[in-house]
C-alpha cells in the first residue's frame, strides 16, 4: 500500500471514529429519537451491513469473534448512546477516548509494563483533563452521563483490547455485532414503554451503524496492518478533536475555555505516554 493511499484510508477512519459522535449527539438534540431507540437502530443496522459483506465473501462471521466482546461492543454503543443525552460531541469524545486509552494503559501494567516518570506524569494530566471535564460548572454535563461516557470509553477500550490478534478481524467484527443482536433486543423489549421514534433520527443511526461503524471498524483493521511507524493509540487521538470540529459545524457548539484545556491535558498527556512507550 502506498504513503498517500495509506494516508487517506486513515484520514477517512478517524473521520469515521469521530463522526459516530457527531451523528450520536445531532439525532439526540435534533430530533425526537431516544437513546435506546438510537442504540438499537445502530446496531442492528451495523450488523445487516457487516453480515451483507461477510455473504459476499463467503465467510460464516459467527464462527469469529467472542461473546465477551459482543458484550463490551453493545456496553460501549448503549452508554454512548444514553451519555450523549446532555454531553457536547467535543467533550463526549474526549471523555471517550480518554477512558479508552486509560483503559489500555492500566491493561499493560497489570501485564507487568511499568511507566517512566514522564509516562507517570503523563497518564496524571490525561486523568487532570478528565477532572476537569466532568467538574461542575455552567456548561458541565451530568454526573451521571459523564460516568456512563466514561464507561462507553472503558467498556471500547475492552473491546480493542480482545480484538488484538485476529487472524480475520473484519470478520471478528461481523460475528460480535451479529452477537449483539439479542443483547440490542433485550434493550428494546425493556425500553419499550419510552421509545419514541422519529425519521431523521433513524437516519442518522443507521449511517451511524452501517457506515461509520461497520465499514469504519472494517477500514480500521485494514489500515493497521500497514502503521508500523505509530500506534493505533497515537492516530485514535485526532479523533476528539475531529468530533469537536464537528460539534461546533453542525450544532453550533461552543469551544470552551475548560474544553481546550482539557484537550491539552488529555490528548497531550496520553500522547506523552504512547510515544515514551513507543520508544
Amino acid at each position: 500500500m502506498s504513503a498517500l493511499r495509506l494516508a487517506l484510508l486513515t484520514t477517512l477512519t478517524m473521520i469515521a471514529f469521530a463522526a459516530n459522535s457527531v451523528f450520536c449527539r445531532m439525532a439526540l438534540k435534533q430530533t425526537s429519537i431516544d437513546a435506546a431507540s438510537f442504540t438499537t437502530v445502530r446496531l442492528l443496522a451495523g450488523a445487516a451491513m457487516l453480515l451483507l459483506l461477510m455473504r459476499l465473501q463467503n465467510k460464516a462471521p459467527l464462527r469469529h469473534g467472542s461473546w465477551r466482546s459482543a458484550l463490551a461492543l453493545f456496553i460501549y454503543a448503549a452508554a454512548l448512546s444514553f451519555a450523549y443525552r446532555s454531553i457536547n460531541t467535543g467533550a463526549g469524545a474526549l471523555m471517550l477516548f480518554g477512558a479508552v486509552q486509560a483503559t489500555m494503559i492500566l491493561a499493560g501494567y497489570l501485564a507487568g509494563e511499568r511507566m517512566s516518570a514522564l509516562q507517570t506524569a503523563g497518564f496524571v494530566a490525561a486523568l487532570t483533563g478528565l477532572v476537569i471535564l466532568v467538574s461542575p460548572g455552567v456548561q458541565a454535563p451530568s454526573l451521571l452521563d459523564s460516568l456512563i461516557m466514561l464507561l462507553s470509553g472503558i467498556a471500547w477500550g475492552m473491546y480493542s483490547l480482545w480484538g488484538k490478534g485476529q487472524p480475520d478481524a473484519a470478520a471478528a467484527t461481523a460475528g460480535n455485532f451479529l452477537r449483539a443482536v439479542p443483547l440490542t433486543l433485550l434493550l428494546t423489549l425493556i425500553a419499550s414503554p419510552w421509545m419514541t421514534w422519529d425519521t431523521r433520527g433513524v437516519v442518522y443511526a443507521v449511517l451511524s451503524g452501517a457506515l461509520t461503524s461497520a465499514l469504519g471498524y472494517v477500514l480500521w483493521y485494514k489500515v493497521l496492518q500497514q502503521l508500523r511507524a505509530m500506534t493505533a493509540s497515537t492516530i485514535q487521538l485526532s479523533a476528539p478533536l475531529l468530533a469537536s470540529l464537528g460539534g461546533i459545524v453542525l450544532l453550533g457548539e461552543v469551544f470552551t475555555r475548560d474544553l481546550l484545556i482539557a484537550s491539552l491535558l488529555i490528548l497531550g498527556g496520553i500522547l506523552l505516554v504512547v510515544r515514551q512507550r513507543k520508544r
